[in-house]
């Protein structure tokens, strides 16, 4: 091999190792970006969990619980008659499901702390199947209930076991079924929830509400007859500083 051509190797190798260098930093440097903007979004994400604040426990016994003749739900300590607390829901709406589960448990210590009257109206918003049979399917049955305790806890199983908006849930041998795990002893439950005994009060409970109270979806949160924004209603500090406020 003559001496040029044996400079020209060593050049061509030294270029495929710079070549190979600069590669590899190339790697360092996207990985440690990487990782940077992981950690950022990471950040930000626990600054975004402790502004909205974690949902509370049930702190104890619950404040008594008393279903109304018109499908209504009230439960409050006896003798508080304010601040108010409306919910209006759907059985079958995700974001009432959300709520639920975000902020219902803040709803039952107020009202367990003597600091509000929370009164529950179920309706049925939804116009489209399979959503509108499932709804009117679980508050049926849920009006076969009358004592408020087993009402509240059925309430509870409902929202637990949601069927996706897509396809029919909410089946009276489902429904029953939840009825037992709420502990529901209701006399002639499952015969009611079969039949769907309530189905035309609830529709026109539900068309009267709508149409009294101005809804435009569900959950609608009003606080002493004004709707709370979903900063207030979704976040449960920010529920709970409304409300005590509204007590003052």
């Amino acid at each position: 091999m003559s001496k040029r051509t044996s400079e020209a190797a060593r050049a061509r190798i030294a270029a495929q190792r710079e070549a190979l260098r600069k590669q590899e930093q190339r790697k360092r440097i996207t990985m440690v970006v990487t990782i940077a903007v992981v950690v950022v979004i990471a950040a930000a994400f626990v600054v975004w969990s402790v502004r909205q604040g974690s949902s509370e426990k049930v702190a104890g016994g619950l404040a008594p619980v008393t279903v109304q003749q018109d499908g209504t739900v009230v439960m409050a300590q006896p003798g508080v008659t304010k601040p108010v607390v409306d919910v209006y829901e759907d059985f079958q709406c995700p974001a009432c499901k959300q709520f639920e589960e975000t902020s219902g448990s803040t709803l039952k210590n107020l009202a367990a702390e003597g600091k509000a009257k929370v009164v529950y109206h179920p309706i049925t918003i939804f116009t489209q199947e399979p959503t509108r049979s499932n709804s009117l399917r679980a508050a049926s049955a849920a009006r076969c209930i009358t004592d408020g305790s087993q009402w509240l806890a059925f309430h509870d199983e409902l929202y637990k076991n949601q069927p996706q908006e897509t396809v029919t849930g909410f089946t009276a041998d489902e429904l029953i079924k939840l009825g037992k795990a709420a502990g529901v002893t209701a006399s002639g439950f499952d015969t009611c929830v079969r039949q769907e005994r309530n189905v035309a009060a609830h529709q026109q409970f539900s068309a009267q509400t709508m149409s009294a109270q101005k809804l435009q979806g569900t959950p609608t949160i009003k606080l002493d007859g004004k709707e709370l924004g979903n900063n207030d209603a979704f976040v449960p500090s920010a529920l709970r500083d409304a409300v005590e406020s509204a007590a003052r």
